[in-house]
């Protein structure tokens, strides 16, 4: 069975999976016009059918308006949520976006908080950072800064950020406790903290958390809503709460199972086992919260 040791086990096994769904994207847009999205990328299915990468499971797709803009953007986008809907942001703001990928919240974010606002991405994934800058290159957009590093030290300033957002990216982290901190020291006082995260309803097996593909799929590194709540409080923010904004049912688990292992699964625990396991216990979820004002 292939598990996660250290949190650097964990960092890599993240950056090999977005880093391959960046470079496919890259192709893709480098190839010619009627080229076939069918083949060593491994992107063929719903997404291929449409044209794009991504959004080919029931956690990343459906999330944004058809009409939204930066196509290219939104072809990689392996969110769980929309964070730039739910997050109200407001002309002038500056906002990060905590494992930004693809670039399409931040260059969402980026048309709303102009012309004086400003939008960061930050990532820790050299070819996502690539496809990012090539998008926004693209579309045009001139206020967003894209930046390498991870969550857990976030290269920027104490208090130099409105609103911080995230799209299912949190729960890939192996220290959360740190992410957090890092949001609350960034955040100026009256700050906001808005993102779109997997939370788990209830506990489900350590064995199951311990997989790879669950690892880098958005499922076994998510925190109880409870925990996640308390862990916001315990970073010093106020007002946090959980709100599940999208739940998965047993046809949906089953889609998401079609990319398991059966060999990275515990020892006597079978694909159906997993789905029934994991039946209920997870969901998409928008978690806010906010820096008090004292800054404190």
């Amino acid at each position: 069975m292939a598990t996660i040791g250290n949190e650097g086990d964990v960092h890599e096994v993240v950056k090999e999976r977005y880093g391959a769904a960046a470079r496919a994207q890259l192709q893709v847009l480098d190839a010619p016009a009627t080229a076939s999205c069918c083949g060593p990328t491994g992107c063929c299915g719903e997404g291929a059918k449409a044209g794009t990468i991504g959004a080919v499971d029931p956690i990343s797709r459906n999330l944004y308006d058809p009409s939204t803009p930066f196509d290219a953007a939104l072809a990689a986008s392996l969110g769980c949520g929309n964070p730039t809907a739910l997050a109200e942001l407001t002309p002038g703001e500056v906002v990060l976006d905590l494992g930004s990928g693809g670039g399409l919240d931040v260059l969402l974010s980026a048309r709303r908080v102009a012309p004086d606002g400003h939008a960061y991405g930050l990532d820790m994934t050299d070819d996502m950072l690539a496809l990012a800058r090539r998008n926004q290159a693209e579309a045009g957009v001139t206020n967003a800064t894209f930046l390498k590093g991870q969550i857990e030290q976030v290269p920027l300033p104490d208090a130099s950020v409105d609103v911080v957002i995230s799209n299912c990216v949190i729960n890939l982290s192996p220290d959360k406790d740190a992410v957090l901190a890092e949001s609350f020291r960034v955040l100026r006082p009256g700050g906001r903290f808005a993102v779109s995260d997997i939370v788990l309803l209830r506990e489900i097996p350590d064995a199951l958390r311990r997989v790879v593909s669950l690892w880098t799929g958005c499922i076994s590194g998510s925190l109880l809503d409870r925990d996640y709540v308390a862990k916001l409080t315990a970073a010093g923010f106020t007002d946090a709460g959980v709100q599940v904004t999208r739940s998965y049912d047993r046809a949906e688990l089953e889609e998401l199972a079609g990319s398991l292992d059966p060999s990275q699964l515990p020892p006597g625990t079978s694909i159906d086992d997993a789905i029934a396991t994991l039946d209920g216990a997870f969901a998409s979820a928008f978690i806010r919260a906010t820096k008090p004002r004292d800054g404190r």
